[in-house]
């Protein structure tokens, strides 16, 4: 069974350190977007901005040489999403940022390579 799928409210950029602040300031200063959060997780400094409904949240991320652009897609059935895509080949790309264990989501990536997280 197809599960039903929605973006989710959250798209992420993903900015090598030495881009970060120029980065966070052309969305602050330059375009004068609210910030909706600063909290940050214990790996990486993040920042986010109301984007429209969603937040579009600008991390900086060590050891990367460009920008990501980052998706959350929204399943109405996690277990069924995860059946799904292992059915049709989708590629689980689960190691390329651990997900906090009591969080019921994982990661895939479109045939671009474009990082989803699906939720």
């Amino acid at each position: 069974m197809k599960p039903t799928f929605k973006a989710g409210k959250n798209i992420a950029m993903k900015v090598p350190s030495h881009e970060y602040e120029k980065t966070v300031a052309f969305y602050r200063d330059i375009l004068g977007f609210k910030i909706s959060d600063a909290s940050s997780p214990d790996s990486f400094e993040s920042i986010a901005f109301e984007f429209g409904d969603k937040n579009l949240w600008i991390d900086k991320i060590n050891g990367i040489s460009q920008a990501e652009t980052w998706l959350e897609i929204e399943a109405d059935n996690i277990e069924q999403a995860k059946k799904y895509f292992d059915e049709l080949g989708v590629t689980r790309r689960d190691e390329i940022e651990p997900l906090p264990k009591e969080f019921n989501g994982f990661w895939i990536a479109n045939p671009a390579n474009i990082i989803h997280l699906v939720i």
